[in-house]
C-alpha cells in the first residue's frame, strides 16, 4: 500500500513540473525575468556615430532596454526586412525604402517619424593635386574614378545621380563612377586615393581627417534628404520601439544628432 502511495505522489509531482514548464514561454525558461528587452534597430550606416552615442544615454536612462544595431545601406536593410529579418525599428536615409516596405504592409504607418536631414557633398583626398571645386569638375580628364553609392540600395547614390542629372553631366561621368555598397566604402576609396573624388553625406565626410569637402549640392538639385524612422509590423516590442523613435526626435535625441552635423527636418 505504501509503495502505491509513493508512486502516486511521484507521478503527481512529475505532472505538476511538466505543466509548469508547458505554461512558460521559451523566453521565460531561458531568460532571467529582470533581463532587459532587446530592440533590434536596422539603421542606415551614415547614422553610425550618432546612434552609438545615443545608445549610451538611452540605455542608461532605460535600463530595461538593450539596443542592438544592424547598420548597413538602407536598400540592403530593406531587402533583409522583406526577407523576414528580425527588426523592431527601421531608419532609412531616404523615404523610398520606407515607402516600399509600407506598400507591403511591413511597417506601422502611424509610427513614422522624419528624424533628421543632411547635406550631400563632394569630397576629394586632403592632399589632392587636382583642381576639383565642384560636381561639374568630375568631367575633367584628371578624374578617372569617383565614388558613388549604388543608386538602387544606397540613398546617397540615389541623391548623387539626381544632382549629376540636374547639372546635365550624368551621361558624361556615368562610366567614371565606382559604385559602392555604402557611404563608408566611398569614404575609404577617397581616403586611399583609389578614387579622385566621392559623393557622400556631409556627416560621413566629417568623420575623416583624410578628405576635404569641395562642394555642397544645391538643395534644389535633389529630393530633400530625410532620414525617416518607423516601427515594423513584426516588432516583438512595438511600444518600446515607438518610445525609442520618439526619443530620437526629442530635444535630447536631436542634441546628439546636431553634435554630429545633422539638422532638423524643415
Amino acid at each position: 500500500m505504501l509503495k502505491k502511495i509513493v508512486t502516486y505522489v511521484a507521478a503527481a509531482t512529475i505532472l505538476l513540473l511538466a505543466s509548469a514548464c508547458m505554461n512558460q514561454t521559451p523566453n521565460e525558461t531561458n531568460k532571467p525575468s529582470n533581463a532587459p528587452i532587446e530592440l533590434n534597430i536596422s539603421a542606415a550606416l551614415g547614422l553610425k556615430e550618432a546612434l552609438l552615442d545615443i545608445q549610451k544615454d538611452y540605455e542608461s536612462n532605460h535600463p530595461n532596454v538593450k539596443l542592438v544595431y544592424n547598420l548597413a545601406a538602407a536598400g540592403v536593410l530593406q531587402s533583409q526586412i522583406e526577407q523576414g529579418a528580425p527588426a523592431d525599428v527601421f531608419i532609412s536615409a531616404a523615404n523610398n525604402q520606407v515607402d516600399a516596405l509600407a506598400k507591403k504592409n511591413l511597417v506601422n504607418p502611424a509610427s513614422r517619424r522624419s528624424l533628421v536631414s543632411n547635406e550631400l557633398v563632394l569630397i576629394i583626398p586632403k592632399n589632392s593635386p587636382l583642381e576639383i571645386n565642384g560636381f561639374q569638375d568630375l568631367d575633367k580628364p584628371g578624374v578617372i574614378h569617383y565614388g558613388l553609392g549604388e543608386p538602387q540600395t544606397v540613398p546617397a547614390g540615389q541623391y548623387g545621380v539626381e544632382v549629376l542629372k540636374k547639372l546635365g553631366i550624368w551621361e558624361k561621368v556615368q562610366n567614371k563612377a565606382v559604385l559602392a555598397k555604402d557611404v563608408r566604402a566611398i569614404l575609404s576609396y577617397v581616403e586611399t586615393g583609389d578614387a579622385e573624388a566621392g559623393i557622400v553625406f556631409s556627416t560621413v565626410a566629417a568623420t575623416s581627417d583624410k578628405v576635404k569637402i569641395v562642394a555642397t549640392a544645391p538643395k534644389d538639385s535633389h529630393e530633400p534628404i530625410v532620414f525617416p524612422g518607423v516601427v515594423l509590423t513584426n516588432s516583438k516590442h512595438p511600444e518600446a520601439a515607438q518610445d525609442f523613435l520618439d526619443y530620437l526626435t526629442s530635444p535630447e535625441g536631436m542634441k546628439v544628432f546636431k553634435k554630429y552635423g545633422f539638422t532638423e527636418v524643415q
